[in-house]
């Protein structure tokens, strides 16, 4: 039993599994599939860094290109004391299939170092990035790969990246990175961008269901940026939150937390943990409160087959396959997950070209439903940024035919949003 959860919980393992049965499904040609599955490049650094108290410490880096046939790699960095060779190389690979589900001109890449950020200081953390860019100097960059925030990392440490990449080219090159600061050319929303982008696809989930999300009730595991943001906005909605943890603990109120006074807590003690307003939950129990949404937002692999019966459906890939074939039989108390289709058809875009990005969310690769347009239609909400774009009242954003009479290079059942940019007074 012990072997079997072990080889569940093996990221690239599962990463590797769900390219298999895609691949059958699409019936890939098996020399494709043997090319694919493997990544273009593997890199690994070791980094002396001189501590606070003048000692030095090596950590191991690592960075992973697995595709660059459809542009550069792009992919997130993540600190944390768990991060190894397998578990990038996999996040590197879904980054591969997520760009071109979506047909955006990217490859799939990730990168992280083997630390614990909550017991470094701030320069002691600086000095590490900036040896890992160091470091990678000829691997990073615009043209090849083009880094971007994950978990424990923040618009500081791609302030950092750019700016040590910027002094060894000799010129500021603000494109090496993505998830900036404002300041230094990012993207407006870019922070909130993730969290957004699951209250979208809980909105539409809602609808499929016939839940509606005023008084629903939401357990949000991992309350960092996406866990909070969508927290904040799922409230916006009507939802209560009842429950959210971090690595250092959780608090659950049936009632509903105080999201205001919570986030107060957390900024104050950089926690949930011991937050007044809700009574204490440990570990991943949090996962077992009773709710309407459960909201897995953070590492890989939290539902197993192991718990499965116990949860619904929530972020990227939470779940090994065991799980989610679990989950695709029902939900908790005799409730159906969220049905299969949407968990397959729907995803996020990212608008990128002239004027501020905006998130949407559209159909991509999978089965049609029956008697469905394939051209399927999303609005955006005006309240969404709608003034942000500098659109007149009522103009429509959206994916579908108006893609498809572009000059569109995504594949067949991908649909790509294109809209005008702002017009200049």
């Amino acid at each position: 039993m012990g072997s079997e959860l072990q080889k569940e919980l093996d990221p690239l393992e599962n990463a590797r599994l769900q390219f298999e049965e895609a691949a059958q499904r699409l019936k890939l040609d098996p020399s494709f599939v043997q090319i694919i599955k493997e990544p273009r490049r593997a890199t690994i650094v070791k980094l002396p860094v001189q501590m606070d108290d003048g000692t030095f410490r090596v950590f191991t880096g690592y960075r992973v290109q697995h595709s660059i046939i459809r542009g550069p790699a792009k992919g997130g960095i993540r600190y944390h004391p768990d991060v190894n060779l397998d578990e990038i190389m996999a996040l590197a690979a879904w980054m591969t299939w997520k760009c071109a589900v979506v047909g955006i001109p990217f490859g799939g890449g990730k990168g992280g170092i083997a630390c614990d950020p909550a017991k470094m200081s701030q320069g002691e953390l600086e000095r590490l990035t900036r040896r890992y860019v160091a470091d990678l100097i000829d691997v990073i960059g615009p043209e090849s790969d083009v880094p971007a925030p994950d978990v424990n990392t923040n618009e500081q440490t791609m302030a950092w990246i750019m700016d040590t990449y910027s002094m060894h080219a000799r010129h500021t090159v603000t494109s090496v990175v993505t998830g900036k600061p404002l300041e230094l050319g990012g993207s407006a929303g870019r922070r909130e961008a993730t969290g957004r982008g699951v209250l979208f696809v809980i909105r539409e989930a809602a609808k499929k269901i016939g839940l509606s999300l005023k008084g629903a009730k939401v357990v949000v595991q991992g309350f960092g940026n996406v866990g909070s943001v969508a927290a904040d906005l799922l409230v916006k909605d009507g939802a209560l939150i009842v429950g959210v943890s971090d690595v250092k603990g959780g608090v659950g109120n049936p009632k509903g937390l105080d999201l205001p006074a919570l986030m107060g807590h957390l900024s104050e003690k950089k926690t949930v943990a011991g937050f007044p307003g809700g009574t204490p939950v440990e570990g991943k129990k949090i996962l077992e409160l009773p709710c309407d949404i459960l909201i897995p937002a953070a590492l890989e692999n939290q539902i197993t087959h192991v718990n499965a019966s116990h949860h619904r459906r929530g972020r990227e890939r939470p779940h090994d396959p065991p799980g989610g074939q679990d989950l695709e039989q029902g939900g908790r108390d005799g409730h159906p997950g969220y049905p299969r289709e949407l968990r397959r058809r729907h995803g996020l875009l990212l608008r990128v070209g002239p004027g501020p990005p905006g998130l949407f969310l559209a159909r991509a690769r999978g089965e049609r439903t029956p008697g469905a347009h394939h051209g399927h239609r999303v609005q955006r909400r005006r309240e969404d940024g709608r003034r942000a774009q500098g659109l007149a009242p009522g103009r429509r954003l959206h994916a579908g035919n108006q893609a498809r009479r572009g000059r569109d290079p995504a594949p067949r059942g991908v649909r790509l949003v294109r809209t005008p940019a702002p017009r200049r007074t």
